[in-house]
């Protein structure tokens, strides 16, 4: 069994949940399996994390930070590390030449997940950084996946309501702004949409025709299955 190294402290209930889901998963593979996790959270000023996520502006200045904890990481065991948050993954190349164990990446698991079950346009919500430096995008673009976004009004709002729970705060307005613009998608006959923000999924939203799929449980359930290799 290996073990696994989380970069994790960006929107602590996040890091929590995905913890949990890890080794629950775990042991609905096997009752007697207890996986082995190493949690490095990150100390990262409030100041560059609300930058980043609700202005894209100053991402560079968390890079260091990243490498310092994946290196921590490794000196400490870890088999491979994952990053339960989306925009963080601009730096991936970066943190993959900064170590040399692996580093599973939530938008190749992603692209895997989409591709197995034959889904070929996906609406997209995520951070202004994830939409703007088009991490999923490119991807898509590259394996033939058609997707969506939402309009630069919708993306304005839910930059509000997903700093509202980095700082953990969750209100039913956030949910019903988030399921207004998951309901835009339908109009765009998708196959599914992606919560493309590993905190978007603290806000719970259900749809009555459109699948909805969190890229956080893509992701633990990829690393689910690198553990128990």
């Amino acid at each position: 069994m290996k073990t696994v190294g989380i970069i994790g402290g960006l929107g602590p209930e996040t890091t929590s949940e995905f913890y949990l889901d890890i080794v629950f998963s775990c042991q609905k593979k096997s009752k007697t399996t207890r996986p082995e996790i190493i949690i490095a959270s990150v100390p990262l000023p409030y100041e560059i994390e609300e930058d980043a996520i609700s202005k894209n502006i100053g991402i560079e200045r968390i890079l260091p930070f990243l490498t310092t904890e994946a290196k921590k990481l490794e000196k400490a065991g870890a088999d491979f590390i994952i990053m339960p948050c989306n925009s963080l993954h601009v730096f991936i190349k970066e943190i993959r030449q900064a170590v040399t164990i692996p580093v599973l990446s939530i938008i190749e698991e992603t692209v895997k997940f989409l591709k197995e079950n034959n889904f070929n346009k996906v609406g997209i919500v995520s951070t202004s950084a994830t939409i703007q430096n088009k991490l999923y995008e490119n991807a898509f673009e590259e394996n033939k996946i058609v997707y969506v976004t939402p309009d630069s009004f919708q993306q304005a709002k839910m930059g509000k309501f997903i700093m509202n729970l980095v700082t953990g705060q969750q209100n039913n307005k956030d949910r019903e702004d988030l399921i207004k613009i998951i309901n835009d998608f339908e109009n765009k006959n998708v196959d599914c949409v992606m919560l493309a923000c590993t905190d978007l999924q603290l806000l719970i939203p259900k749809h009555p025709t459109l699948k909805i799929f969190d890229t956080m449980k893509i992701l633990a359930e990829a690393t689910v299955r690198e553990i128990l290799k």
